[in-house]
């Protein structure tokens, strides 16, 4: 179950959707997910997989970043991303009160990264990171590694990637989260290309991810 959610009490205003867990579910964590580049919080991934969090037990906010808000096409304008960088900062102080538990940031491509990003800066945001599809190089360009701040992360990060993915290999992501001290994981998705549903299994991989989200979550909030 989600209803609409709009907080314009400060800026970067936030608007999006919250998922509530069943009753009797709420494990106390929380999720602030938004999208990629080229997308909004209503696309099909996010929807499905906040769904399949919520089921899980986590409450699940789903928001638009800024730069989505301020235009409903097109790639982020170069500039925008400090300001998308604050919406997630938003978004998280916005579901703090609701997660005695684990509080993490999530996101699909862009959104991932300016996520980690904004952890690697700000460590005290969240607890943790789901990252969707990290854009770790432009496609074809695999010399052009979006690795800088990985060093600096410092709470335990979740990567989902599909295995045919433009933006990475599995092996150069995998080389690439070397660099990472926190505790962290990788969940393959075969067949999955940037979007990560594929299509003999789109419907089966948003509930295999929330669960090993969830184990992940749990594991590091036992440490």
């Amino acid at each position: 179950m989600f209803t609409p959610f709009d907080d314009a009490t400060a800026e970067p205003a936030i608007h999006g959707f919250l998922h509530s867990p069943p009753e009797g579910k709420n494990n106390g964590h929380a999720i602030a997910l938004t999208h990629g580049a080229g997308a909004t919080c209503q696309s099909r991934l996010l929807v499905a997989l906040s769904d399949a969090l919520a089921a899980c037990g986590f409450i699940v906010l789903r928001f638009d970043l800024p730069f989505r808000q301020a235009r409903p096409f097109g790639p982020p304008r170069p500039g925008s991303a400090e300001r998308d960088r604050e919406g997630l900062r938003r978004a998280a102080m916005l579901l703090r009160p609701k997660a005695p538990g684990h509080l993490s940031l999530g996101g699909h491509s862009y959104g991932g990264r300016q996520a980690s990003m904004l952890l690697a800066e700000a460590p005290e945001v969240a607890d943790g990171l789901l990252l969707l599809s990290y854009p770790l190089h432009p496609p074809k360009k695999p010399a052009d590694l979006r690795t800088q701040h990985f060093p600096r992360l410092t709470k335990p990060t979740f990567f989902v990637h599909g295995t045919r993915d433009p933006f990475a290999t599995v092996l150069e992501l995998r080389a690439a989260l070397r660099l990472i001290p926190a505790p962290h994981a990788l969940l393959e998705i075969n067949s999955a290309a940037h979007d990560l549903l594929p299509r003999q299994s789109a419907a089966e991989v948003p509930v295999r991810i929330a669960q090993a989200f969830l184990d992940f979550v749990s594991t590091a909030s036992d440490t």
